[in-house]
């Protein structure tokens, strides 16, 4: 592929970047990246991807915009209230960028959809805000062999990691088991500080670019921490579990599961 005389003026300050150069400018072009949740995360996740020129990009949302999201939320504007989270931030987008073709899915991840939507991708950022949805996320990334960027965020903390399937540590291995029912309040209930949205979906951008580029050291195997009221910032190492029921030594978890059943069982 060539480049445009436009694309060369857009693309120019990657391009001038040894690490990128033009054909790293003709990865991202031809990278499919799936984004879940357009909101917290998601959004300045969308919004610079599609800036570096990411060719393909999907968007997962079921939800409406409110006028509560707008403070973190900076693909939705004033006027989005009411709309569709795909709808409004497709619209920023293609006013962005277009040459990023953009795909909206205005559903609900679940164990029957998941897979379909998926294997279409070349990697994956979860932005979701829930158990389930993070469990399903992760295993069906495992069975198809996908990489995935894993964010969550809460009051002034943060935290990602990037997840290569067979190569490094997934979820499970982080999290074997959800947290008991009520025991970790959501966003809704105990806040977010904006910003710390932000910061924490350009982390999870940062891993992608680097991924599809084949450049720097990925957070595999580690847990990125971040509070942004002491400004502490500390990363973990996860060891891979060879006990993961998913990709563990002896797994037991060979096809999607029911994961509300699954995020609600300690709760007998």
């Amino acid at each position: 592929m060539e480049f445009t005389e436009e694309q060369i003026e857009r693309y120019s300050r990657q391009i001038i970047l040894p690490e990128v150069g033009g054909a790293g400018q003709k990865k991202l072009l031809k990278a499919k990246v799936l984004i879940i949740g357009c909101g917290g995360l998601g959004s300045p996740a969308a919004y610079y991807l599609t800036a570096a020129g990411i060719g393909h990009l999907g968007l997962v949302d079921s939800d409406k915009v409110e006028l509560n999201n707008l403070q973190r939320q900076i693909l939705h504007f004033s006027k989005d209230v009411g709309l569709p989270k795909v709808k409004s931030a497709k619209e920023k987008l293609q006013a962005l960028n277009p040459d990023t073709k953009i795909t909206t899915y205005e559903l609900r991840l679940n164990s029957e959809n998941i897979l379909d939507l998926v294997k279409n991708y070349d990697v994956v950022i979860d932005g979701s805000d829930n158990f389930p949805t993070r469990y399903l996320v992760n295993d069906a990334c495992f069975f198809l062999n996908k990489p995935l960027s894993s964010g969550a965020i809460l009051k002034f903390d943060g935290q990602a990691t990037t997840i290569l399937p067979k190569k490094g540590p997934c979820y499970r291995c982080l999290y074997p088991e959800p947290p008991e029912p009520g025991l970790i309040p959501s966003c809704q209930e105990a806040g977010i500080l904006g910003a710390v949205a932000g910061i924490i979906g350009l982390l999870q951008t940062n891993e992608v670019l680097k991924l599809i580029l084949g450049i720097g050291n990925l957070i595999v195997g580690k847990l990125f921490i971040f509070n942004a009221l002491r400004m502490d910032i500390s990363v973990l190492s996860i060891q891979r579990n060879k006990n993961c029921p998913l990709c563990g030594e002896k797994p037991t978890i060979k096809e999607l599961i029911d994961y509300e059943q699954f995020c609600h069982l300690r709760q007998k």
